[in-house]
């Protein structure tokens, strides 16, 4: 597949989800996936390799949790560029288990106003997070090469894909969750199963279902937080 058939498959998956990234952003998302295909050759950082699946199976169903994501937090629309001289303190956004930036490395690029941080216990995925944070110059976007159990945040949202059941990803992260911050979990089929095993100090208060296009698949995100207790 060629780098124009790419992008053209690229700018129509974002059509369908009716996201408008700036030119610019489009090229970082390719050169991302270019340098995850480098990479990928020597220190395998995902079993999907062919380009036209890499740009399903990564690009578009990671964008496909930004206007979730956003709708979620209360932020406007995809921002054109970084936000600059607000006052406001940044969301701050901890992808656990990121591997090869997925999704982290594609929200920084989607979303100039989060400051992501990707969190991996093997130390090449983080690094390769790292080199792409300096070669794309996305200067909200770190990689740390760490068990997620070690940080301390605090984080307004929690993400995670393809990494942990539910349990172990609220357990292992919540140090790091914000007092009213929330748990982003992408999954397939909803995880009925997984839903039912979580600490009694754990609800899910939305499950969304996803479509990612080009994928044949069932997506879905399951959003959770700490259960509220009431002051008397």
């Amino acid at each position: 597949m060629t780098t124009d058939a790419l992008e053209t498959a690229l700018r129509q998956g974002l059509a369908a989800l009716d996201l408008a990234l700036p030119d610019a952003a489009v090229r970082q998302l390719l050169d991302y996936m270019a340098a995850l295909e480098r990479w990928n050759r020597v220190y395998n950082l995902t079993a999907v390799r062919a380009p036209a699946e890499m740009l399903t199976h990564h690009l578009l169903d990671s964008l496909a949790v930004v206007a979730p994501l956003r709708r979620h937090l209360g932020l406007p629309p995809v921002p054109a560029q970084a936000p600059g001289g607000s006052s406001a303190a940044p969301v701050r956004v901890l992808d656990v288990g990121s591997g090869g930036g997925l999704p982290g490395v594609v929200l920084a690029i989607a979303c100039p106003d989060l400051q992501v941080t990707c969190v991996d216990a093997v130390a090449k995925k983080a690094a390769f997070v790292g080199q792409v944070a300096a070669s794309l110059r996305l200067p909200q976007l770190h990689g740390v090469h760490a068990r997620v159990e070690s940080l301390v945040g605090p984080f307004d949202l929690i993400c995670s894909r393809a990494f942990a059941s539910l349990a172990d990803f609220a357990t292992w992260s919540r140090a790091a969750l914000a007092p009213h911050g929330v748990w982003m979990a992408m999954k397939g089929r909803v995880p009925r199963d997984e839903m039912a095993a979580l600490p009694p100090d754990v609800e899910v208060f939305h499950v969304e279902p996803l479509t990612v296009p080009g994928l044949d698949a069932e997506r879905c995100l399951v959003w959770m937080r700490p259960v509220r207790t009431e002051s008397p």
